[in-house]
């Protein structure tokens, strides 16, 4: 709620006891026999409206007995109930029903006394006082259905709240749900295939070290490759198991402080790689740190699928405001045949546009492709 819609029924109140201290003024000065004594007692009762909303008991107790003076000593007649009919309907709006009673029984019965019976017998004072009682029974009416629609908005409100408590608590009963399923589906298909493959590749590593052969970089890499994807997949795991995970609902695995491991994998493989780093190096948000692995990885990849005997540069640049990361490669891609973008590309992409960066991803003029993301460095978690 805004200051201004905090001190808009205040100013509101006090505007009405203006107005009610003006009109009821004028009153007392077209009154004969009203004097200052009447004069005070309809500004104190007037101005005490200002309360009648946020203290309806204290607006009650003081404008009542002001108005009592001025109607037993001015007997101006209806106008000097309209004070005390306010102070009513506050006090029934705000639950305090006895003491408005009260209030409006008091001032009817002072008033009934004074001004019975009538000077010339006209019975008009009678008049006045069934008419103020009638006034009074309104406000108090009024008052209560005030009452009961307020409590009536209240309560739809909170079914409201309530409602949508309970689909957010659906929602994420579902969504726990299908991240056990997730689970129990990568470890039922992934676990075991890869398993077999680290365990087969050690076996071979193992039996040809045994015979003093030389092992196969390749097979190295397969079994280094093998293990560094068990540890990714029991990470992965461990967060889908786990409600109270990463926020992003990704494993807490890989960042660049792993890129060494990476570009040496890659080289392995027979892929040559260079790694150029630039800018004071540094600790990144994790999201960010996470994705420029990612991506490098994802480059690296495509690299070695689609640009059989290319040279990859690996180049990290720690600006001030953001990270910038780009793998080059001298491949076969060009311009005027580019290759057709697979899933790795959409989610290198997906990844930078949720960190609120840009990524260039096509083929150079001088042959080869780039892949080119900018990551601001702001934590967004």
């Amino acid at each position: 709620m805004s200051s201004l819609d905090r001190w808009r029924p205040l100013a509101m109140d006090g505007a009405l006891a203006a107005v009610v201290a003006v009109l009821l003024s004028v009153t007392v000065a077209g009154t004969p026999g009203a004097g200052t004594l009447d004069l005070v007692a309809v500004l104190a009762g007037s101005l005490s409206l200002v309360g009648w909303r946020r203290a309806p008991l204290v607006s009650l107790l003081v404008s009542t007995p002001c108005m009592l003076v001025y109607a037993t000593h001015a007997q101006p007649g209806p106008p000097a109930a309209f004070p005390v009919l306010v102070a009513v309907f506050g006090a029934v709006r705000a639950g305090h029903r006895l003491p408005a009673a009260l209030a409006g029984a008091v001032f009817l019965a002072a008033g009934l006394a004074v001004n019975l019976p009538d000077a010339d017998g006209s019975g008009e004072n009678l008049q006045n006082t069934t008419l103020m009682v009638g006034w009074f029974l309104a406000s108090g009416v009024a008052a209560t259905v005030a009452r009961h629609r307020q409590a009536y908005l209240e309560q739809v409100e909170q079914r409201a709240a309530e409602a949508e408590r309970t689909r957010e608590e659906a929602a994420l009963r579902r969504a726990g749900e299908e991240r056990l399923r997730i689970a129990r589906e990568l470890h039922d298909s992934l676990t075991h295939s890869i398993s077999i493959i680290k365990v087969q590749a050690g076996v071979a590593v193992h039996l040809a070290r045994k015979r003093g052969e030389e092992v196969p970089a390749a097979l190295l890499a397969i079994q280094e490759a093998s293990a560094d994807a068990m540890r990714e997949l029991r990470a992965t795991l461990e967060v889908l198991r786990d409600a109270d995970g990463c926020s992003d609902g990704e494993a807490p695995a890989s960042g660049l402080d792993r890129l060494d491991d990476l570009v040496e994998r890659a080289r392995s493989t027979g892929l040559p790689a260079a790694v150029t780093i630039s800018g004071l190096r540094r600790e990144l948000p994790a999201e960010v740190d996470r994705a420029a692995y990612r991506i490098v990885q994802e480059a690296l990849t495509n690299i070695a699928r689609h640009a059989g005997g290319a040279t990859a540069a690996i180049r990290v640049d720690y600006a001030d405001e953001e990270l910038i990361v780009q793998v080059d490669d001298d491949g076969t891609a060009s311009r005027d045949a580019p290759p057709v973008p697979g899933v790795g590309l959409l989610g290198m992409r997906e990844r930078v546009t949720a960190l609120g960066g840009r990524l260039c991803a096509e083929p150079r003029p001088e042959g080869g492709f780039t892949v080119r993301a900018e990551l601001p460095l702001e934590d967004r978690s």
